[in-house]
């Protein structure tokens, strides 16, 4: 895992000297994400520079060192990532004549360039990756990231000026980098606590989607295109439904993943798992024990607090499967203390809470391995959230309620405060008590005002009006706003996983574990993440994702081959920290002067008056706002250090 940055100008202006420094600055900004050496390319001429950070996992000696030219000459590539199937790619280029001086698959990569094109290269390539590859011959700059934006790619343009990097951060290491805040995104970031892409915090910088291809000439304006994209998987796979019966979908599916794990095993530094006893990690760490002939090293935090504690759980699945587990019991004091880290470490406002223990574990992990497999993306893929088997019922209810009776319902769930509301969901069995039921009561009356027409997006968002809350903003319409999805894909379930997959997974989830576990210098891998499993999972019927009230039904049955059903079988908890409680004890000074009312007012990007209102109702006990205020002092924090 690495860090990339580049430079492409109008016309040979780096020959000033100025693009090289700024190269430098950009690569030390990237310095947590390859600690293990640097390099650059630069053609004063035509006013390219490449630059890389490394973090050396295959091929530790210098034949793995980047920016790297390809042996015919025509590609420079500066990369970062991990691609699965280099080995039968390295067979194909050298049947065909190329030449390896080393193991990496950087090399395969550019050579695969060279003999192929960037573009055919890339729909071969199995992995997480992003990278930038200069043709010699073409005077052409290609951007690329990967089917699923597991790792991040950042441009901008400012006049004739192209910049691009991992990180925000080493965008604005350049001397002509131009900041000005887009308060539509940041409205954007208040709805959903991420900035979607392809926007970001920045006017006129931009996010690479997914799955997309940057092409730039000098002075010329980039071209956008993708190479692969999700609205076809969902297409195919919902016309051309898997055929087979259940055992032979888990039989299936058991296949895949053992090919995406084992694949991902291959590694010439030390290797571990995150492991949380739920679903997803225990079935990726029973698959990686399964392909190992020693026990594998698995690492979980544990919390004081029982509602954020899975360390049990995951302990009982080691024991099982005889891993040789690390947990640590983290202190509050240690937890908070990650964040002041927080702006730094996401360089735009991002307000997942469950980033605090994201990069706790990660911190641990780090001691002993330099790579991990992590469990994202099964929620996603195999309708693991809550919302996704409870939504027909809500929805099919909230139509047939008048709209008046629905507000009155709404009031009557908020007059009981989250703790009641915690208090009397105690007498449901805990095989079906929801985690943190208080506030998930306090969302549902937000959606009952919404109604079942913006249910997916009421159930999602946070503050409902941000316009109202940054001023002077317009929130873009965004994917929820396109009709066509419903017709994509007429499955209320399934449709929210295809939003989710587009927009929650890569702004969310892969974006949190990219920081946390890169600040430290950890290589997180997603075996879930495999193409061939994604597009698999859109063939399977929707009963073989969520049936009886349960989700990942077919990914359960796989995990059961491995875990019995009684290790893994509990309400899903979330990975996070209790915020609420923090902002009224330990972190009420730090807040408090953040959401100053005199501060808002003289900053003039923020509405004061409904923030504070949260707050004091907060503070008061009465509601639960813990996500809420936790957006607003994210982005406080984020613009204290990077617009001050």
């Amino acid at each position: 895992m690495c860090g990339i940055a580049g430079i492409l100008e109008p016309s040979g202006g780096a020959g000033s000297g100025v693009p090289g420094e700024a190269l430098t600055a950009m690569c030390e900004a990237l310095r947590h994400r390859g600690p293990d050496g640097d390099g650059d390319w630069i053609d004063a001429t035509n006013g390219i520079a490449l630059g890389h950070r490394r973090l050396a996992i295959i091929d530790l000696t210098d034949a793995g060192a980047q920016p790297m030219v390809s042996s015919c000459g025509r590609f420079v590539i500066s990369y970062n990532g991990e691609v699965y199937n280099a080995p039968e790619l390295r067979s194909e280029l050298e049947a065909s004549g190329r030449r390896f001086k080393g193991h990496s698959d950087t090399e395969v990569i550019v050579e695969g360039c060279a003999a192929w094109g960037v573009e055919a290269t890339v729909e071969r390539l199995n992995g997480m990756f992003a990278f930038a590859a200069w043709d010699r011959d073409e005077r052409v700059l290609t951007l690329v990231r990967d089917r699923l934006g597991i790792k991040p790619v950042y441009w901008a343009r400012f006049g004739g000026l192209l910049i691009f990097g991992s990180e925000l951060k080493a965008l604005r290491a350049h001397p002509g980098w131009r900041p000005e805040l887009n308060r539509d995104a940041l409205a954007a970031y208040m709805r959903y606590s991420y900035v979607p892409s392809p926007l970001t915090i920045y006017r006129g910088v931009h996010k690479l989607g997914p799955g997309c291809i940057l092409r730039a000439r000098a002075g010329e304006e980039p071209r956008i295109t993708p190479f692969w994209d999700l609205e076809r998987i969902a297409t195919d796979g919902q016309r051309d439904r898997f055929g087979g019966n259940e055992e032979e979908a888990a039989d299936h599916l058991d296949t895949l993943l053992n090919d995406a794990v084992s694949r991902r095993m291959v590694s010439d530094v030390p290797l571990g798992a995150f492991l949380s006893g739920g679903i997803d990690s225990s079935l990726v760490v029973a698959l990686m024990q399964v392909n190992s002939t020693r026990p594998v090293r698995t690492f979980t935090i544990g919390f004081s607090e029982k509602d954020y504690d899975e360390a049990g759980h995951a302990a009982a699945v080691a024991g099982h499967l005889g891993t040789d587990h690390t947990e640590l019991y983290v202190s509050p004091g240690h937890a908070r203390d990650v964040i002041p880290r927080l702006p730094e470490m996401y360089d735009e406002p991002f307000a997942d809470s469950s980033q605090i223990p994201t990069f706790l574990v990660s911190e641990m992990t780090r001691k002993d391995v330099t790579v991990a497999l992590s469990g994202d993306g099964g929620d996603e893929l195999f309708a693991g959230y809550t919302r996704y088997f409870q939504a027909p019922t809500i929805t099919s209810l909230l139509d047939g309620i008048p709209r008046p009776l629905l507000a009155m319902g709404a009031g009557a769930i908020r007059a009981l405060p989250p703790s009641a509301w915690r208090a009397l969901f105690m007498a449901v069995p805990r095989r079906w008590r929801p985690s943190q039921a208080g506030d998930k009561m306090h969302k549902l009356a937000a959606v009952m005002t919404e109604g079942s027409e913006s249910f997916y997006q009421g159930l999602i968002s946070h503050w409902t009006e941000p316009e109202r809350i940054v001023l002077g903003s317009r929130e873009p319409a965004g994917l929820f706003a396109d009709p066509r999805v419903h017709e994509l894909v007429p499955d209320f379930i399934e449709r929210m996983q295809y939003l989710d997959t587009l927009t929650y997974l890569p702004d969310d989830i892969l974006t949190k574990v990219d920081r946390a576990s890169m600040a430290v210098s950890l290589e997180a891998r997603v075996p879930l993440l495999d193409h061939r499993v994604v597009a698999f999972s859109w063939s399977l019927p929707p009963a073989m994702k969520a049936r009886r009230g349960v989700g990942k039904w077919l990914l359960r049955q796989v995990l059961y081959r491995y875990v019995p059903p009684e290790l893994v079988d509990r309400p899903k908890m979330g990975f996070g920290v209790p915020i609420g409680e923090w902002l009224r004890g330990p972190l009420r000074d730090w807040a408090e002067d953040l959401l100053d009312e005199r501060r808002l007012k003289a900053d003039g990007i923020l509405n004061p008056a409904p923030i504070r209102a949260k707050w004091s109702e907060h503070l008061a006990g009465t509601i639960n706002w813990q996500y809420l205020i936790w957006d607003v002092l994210m982005f406080q924090a984020w613009k204290a250090r990077w617009l001050a």
